[in-house]
């Protein structure tokens, strides 16, 4: 089939990279936001690529994916350098996940134990050898563990990197148009419909996040099972006499809160981030931002008198599983590259490569096989 017309639902870090990759390739590319692309959740994210720190049981095809996509980050970051000339913020800090009450510890240890049968590579730290490489950690921290093979961007200036780049690759990013239906004829997509306007396309590439299933024409039987998980984070703004060298990450057990501190070239601190199933609320509520404070500072006191710069939710894309969901549907010509959840950064120059390699071959990366739909088909 021809895939010379592309058309993309979505301008966050996920439809902004394919979007990138597939104009670079010579396609034309049109590219749909609801809003100001890259505004949403991809602007409250922390910009962590961290599949060390945050590795679940029984998610090891995410894992391999993971690692798989920070293997390959440094290339994605050095070309979209090259081709704006702005800095993305990479930074390989290393997480230090820490622990202080004894449930923290045990939890910590227990997960420590499943990290090292993976064979990843990371260390078991006393609370002293944790406070030497991050001297503002709390004198309450008994042990830690350290994965130096994470890192971070900083969102905001890839999101802002990633729209200069695909328009000057040749896309059309049209912000502020959302897509009100999904037009098909039998099992062929057509293109959409936008403001009442109808824009025909060979594949539209479905990137919307927690969207993805609102966007009408869609069989209900395939709209992809994606829901919203609000993350509460706050940015506060370091001095000279405070600054975080490294990330921190600690779970609280005794309130289910993970809170993450992650310092910025520019001086700010990220303190993130809640997760709540609230639907489509987008509100920064006194309690999530509480919590997050309150773990904030448990770990790292010194945050007490730092000023507060912003407060601010993203609502992430989880599906059922937690993980994405990538690749063809029944439906010829309609691809899905959403349900990112906590990783839209780390895994969005994969995904990107991975989408661009199914447009242009018409076969799917071996890679991405585990995360299709199919998987949530009776």
């Amino acid at each position: 089939m021809s895939t010379d017309r592309i058309i993309i639902v979505g301008g966050g870090v996920i439809g902004l990279s394919i979007g990138w990759r597939l104009a670079r390739a010579g396609l034309e590319v049109t590219l749909f936001d609801r809003d100001q692309a890259g505004r949403g959740t991809s602007w409250a994210s922390a910009g962590m690529l961290s599949p060390l720190a945050e590795v679940q049981f029984q998610e090891e095809a995410l894992l391999r994916f993971g690692l798989q996509a920070l293997k390959h980050f440094p290339t994605f970051v050095e070309e979209l350098e090259s081709e704006t000339g702005c800095s993305v913020g990479y930074r390989q800090d290393g997480v230090l996940v820490v622990g202080i009450t004894p449930d923290d510890v045990e939890h910590l240890r227990f997960r420590h134990i499943y990290q090292k049968e993976l064979g990843l590579p990371i260390t078991w730290l006393s609370g002293e050898e944790a406070r030497e490489r991050e001297p503002h950690l709390s004198s309450g921290i008994t042990a830690a563990v350290w994965c130096p093979g994470d890192h971070q961007v900083d969102n905001r200036r890839v999101i802002e990197a990633l729209k200069q780049a695909f328009q000057k690759a040749g896309g059309t990013l049209l912000e502020k148009t959302p897509v009100d239906e999904l037009k098909l004829n039998g099992q062929r997509i057509q293109g959409v419909l936008a403001r009442g306007k109808f824009q025909a396309a060979d594949v539209v590439v479905l990137a919307a996040g927690c969207w993805s299933p609102t966007i009408p024409g869609i069989p209900e039987a395939l709209k992809p099972p994606v829901r919203p998980v609000r993350g509460q984070i706050l940015r506060l703004k370091m001095n000279e006499a405070f600054t975080l060298k490294t990330i921190i990450w600690y779970s609280r057990l005794a309130s289910s809160t993970l809170a993450y501190l992650v310092p910025r070239d520019d001086g700010h601190l990220l303190l993130g981030a809640t997760s709540e199933e609230m639907g489509y609320d987008s509100q920064t509520t006194a309690g999530g931002i509480f919590e997050l404070l309150r773990a904030g500072w448990e770990a790292v006191p010194g945050i007490y008198d730092l000023p507060i710069a912003e407060v601010q939710a993203g609502l992430r894309p989880g599906s059922r599983d937690d993980a994405p969901i990538l690749g063809e549907t029944p439906i010829d010509g309609l691809i899905l590259a959403t349900g990112h959840y906590r990783k839209g950064f780390l895994l969005a120059p994969i995904t990107a490569q991975a989408i661009a390699d199914l447009v242009l071959t018409g076969k799917a990366p071996d890679l991405i096989k585990p995360f299709g739909l199919d998987r949530f088909l009776s």
